[in-house]
């Protein structure tokens, strides 16, 4: 059951992110931020991500996408508001 005030958001992250523990980063963050939702690699070199949660705790999120971890090097992240699905943690794809 959604909980009220829940909202989804997709993010896509682009740099170098790939191999260097970006998922990672991103499923430990999510985890304990308290939000469902999962993370990918896309076939052009960027990461795909998807939260569903209070706006408070998106934004959270949304930070550390900006930030990724020390031997990642982020140049941009694209933010859409998205449809929500039902999911009951987070998880890599």
């Amino acid at each position: 059951m959604a909980v009220k005030n829940e909202m989804a958001r997709r993010w896509f992250v682009s740099g170098r992110v790939q191999g260097v523990g970006f998922r990672w980063h991103v499923e430990h963050h999510a985890k304990s931020i308290g939000v469902a939702g999962w993370v990918r690699n896309l076939d052009d070199g960027r990461v795909e991500a998807y939260a569903v949660g209070t706006v408070e705790q998106l934004d959270k999120l949304a930070a550390r996408l900006h930030q990724g971890p020390s031997l990642s090097e982020v140049h941009g992240v694209e933010q859409q508001d998205a449809e929500m699905q039902q999911l009951k943690s987070f998880h890599t794809k």
